[in-house]
């Protein structure tokens, strides 16, 4: 969406008479932005063919070339199955740090639609890269075939491997954080039909998304797996580059909002003044003593005062020295802040700890996308009489089906439900959507470690179907068994990822909503990096003790069902302290906030009632 700018000049030079001073626009400023406005066409659905176009093949491409790179990178790079995962964990969290990148490079200085210009063009040749290592043999290992022992990748050919998932890091932590905003751009948010395309536009968004997710991980996978890897990268290579085409052939169409500044900076100004100043004494009765201003066209909703985090408070304490300029701007915004930026930035200060909560949440989420791969990989894939073999990446649709399905149980069914008990619109409040993600997730582990205790047991006691090439025996157990522990993280997804995508929209300001989005992938880089420290560790520790290492290479020979209860341990922590930060946390808006009122020298505290 268009991003309205936080400051506008003004012809009125009245001096405010107390500390709070909200200013007004002139008729000048009326004008120039009518006639700003006048210079937009938004074009809306006209233009979705090129956009929806553009973000149907480009995740094609993408989800196409990364779905089975885990396969890829033990297959034909010939890696150990516990580095494949480590770089596929390193890769992810790389590219979800990468939106954070994006974002500020995009609303401070490029735009979005240069931002994915780039973004696009570096999917294109990342894809690219990825399939020359796979069509030219030089570019790696010789083939494995029956061998115990294989020839590990060069660095040569690791190195162009390197360079193609650069290309992936770049293209892709652009993308996300900018392309549902740039969709959302083409409608105009002032009129009812635009407000009712953007609602569209996300649900179309949505729907591409999990459609790409869903054909990827099954014939693309495929493909890769049961034809030719050359073939199967080749794939994406087309999508992507057709993609480019359609994005480009819509470009005197787009609307395209110019950078408008990053709003990193009143955080900085708040938290730099605030230290300045923190030997001044607080002031009584902050809501109405401290220092407070609106710029002509605020973009962003006035906040309460609310007395958590009152050493930031200091910041908009107007002191002797501090000068005001006519308007009642400060002169100096690094020596005095307003009431309002503290405020945003006790918002964003707020969602820290829900948002560390969640990037633990994330841990289930990175390991069902890897090791129920190398599960099923020694699992009985056989479906029905007639010989077919079931790609081992292609269980992980079950996680994607899981979830769409339940989105539409969850919408049609749960939510008219639960507003009937809870006389709430949404059913249930964020929090308690994310909390349910959480708890969901931890099942889903608990049920990984079972159905692994089983399928090892099957492997060890029973007769078995052969030998998986490097790995060891397979099991007879169906790995149709791995599908409720998919599901069950499917379920997760639904209620905490959604959850916490919408949770972040509404908590953060509203000049930060590119961050907010950004803020949410960051998390799912924490959890990668986190899964790959924990991996190492666990492989390091347990490799020479006298239970046997627990990620071994054979899982027969390991125990990655303790490995799956550890990490259930860990989310139960997490989970107890999901519920004590929710019950400390207040929602932005005048409905949820705290306000502190003063009456007769009496503090009186107000709060809803609904706060969690």
């Amino acid at each position: 969406m268009e991003r309205k700018p936080l400051e506008v000049e003004t012809t009125d030079h009245k001096k405010p008479s107390s500390a709070v001073y909200d200013g007004s626009a002139t008729a000048v400023d009326s004008v120039e932005e009518e006639v700003q406005e006048t210079k937009l066409v938004y074009r809306g659905w006209k233009v979705m063919p090129f956009i929806i176009g553009n973000e149907t093949f480009e995740k094609l491409g993408i989800i196409g070339t990364l779905s089975n790179l885990l396969v890829y990178l033990t297959a034909v790079f010939n890696m150990k199955s516990i580095t494949a995962a480590t770089i596929i964990n390193a890769f992810s969290g790389t590219i979800n740090f990468g939106t954070f990148v994006a974002a500020f490079l995009c609303d401070t200085y490029f735009g979005r639609y240069k931002t994915l210009t780039v973004a696009v063009i570096a999917c294109f040749l990342g894809s690219l890269v990825i399939l020359l290592t796979a069509a030219v043999p030089q570019l790696h290992p010789a083939p494995c075939g029956t061998a115990l022992t294989c020839t590990g990748p060069s660095g040569g050919q690791i190195a162009f491997l390197l360079m193609g998932l650069g290309f992936l890091v770049v293209g892709a932590g652009g993308i996300r954080p900018c392309n549902l905003a740039f969709g959302a751009d083409q409608f105009n948010p002032k009129s009812e039909s635009g407000k009712r395309g953007i609602d569209s536009f996300f649900n179309w968004y949505f729907f591409t998304f999990t459609f790409a997710q869903i054909l990827s991980l099954t014939l693309v996978v495929y493909i890769q797996s049961n034809v030719s890897w050359t073939i199967g990268l080749t794939i994406p290579v087309v999508l992507m580059f057709l993609a480019c085409v359609i994005f480009f052939a819509g470009d005197k169409l787009y609307v395209k909002i110019k950078a408008s500044g990053s709003p990193l900076a009143s955080i900085a100004q708040v938290i730099t003044v605030a230290i300045k100043k923190r030997g001044l004494k607080h002031v009584k009765q902050p809501w109405v003593n401290l220092y407070n201003y609106y710029p002509p066209k605020y973009a962003n909703s006035k906040l309460k005062y609310t007395d958590q985090f009152r050493f930031l408070d200091k910041a908009a304490i107007l002191a002797p020295e501090d000068k005001l300029e006519a308007d009642g701007k400060p002169v100096d915004p690094w020596k005095l802040c307003t009431m309002q930026q503290v405020e945003e930035v006790k918002c964003i200060v707020r969602v820290l700890p829900i948002w560390f909560a969640s990037s633990i949440y994330y841990l289930t989420i990175t390991q069902q996308m890897t090791y129920p791969v190398f599960q099923a990989l020694q699992s009985d894939r056989r479906l029905g009489s007639g010989g077919f073999v079931i790609p081992a990446a292609t269980y992980v649709v079950f996680l994607m089906t899981g979830m769409t399905v339940f989105i539409i149980i969850y919408d049609r069914v749960l939510v008219p439900t639960l507003r009937r008990i809870t006389g709430l619109d949404t059913g249930i409040t964020l929090l308690q959507r994310i909390g349910t993600g959480i708890f969901f997730a931890f099942l889903s582990l608990v049920v990984s470690g079972f159905v692994e205790e089983r399928r090892r047991t099957f492997a060890l006691t029973k007769p078995t179907l052969g030998m998986a090439p490097r790995k060891g025996e397979i099991s007879s157990m169906s790995a149709m068994w791995l599908i409720p522990q998919l599901t069950l993280a499917g379920v997760a997804e639904a209620f905490g990822a959604i959850g916490q995508m919408e949770f972040y929209y509404k908590q953060f300001p509203e000049n930060m909503r590119s961050f907010a989005g950004s803020i949410f992938y960051v998390g799912g880089g924490v959890s990668s990096y986190l899964g790959s420290f924990l991996i190492a560790t666990v492989h390091r520790t347990t490799q020479n003790s006298a239970g046997g290492n627990w990620l071994a290479e054979d899982l027969n020979k390991g125990r990655l069902d303790l490995f799956y209860f550890m990490i259930a341990g860990i989310l139960a922590v997490n989970f107890a302290y999901f519920l004590v930060m929710s019950r400390w946390y207040r929602y932005k808006g005048s409905d949820d906030e705290v306000t502190t009122y003063e009456s007769n020298g009496d503090v009186i505290k107000q709060q809803d009632k609904n706060r969690v």
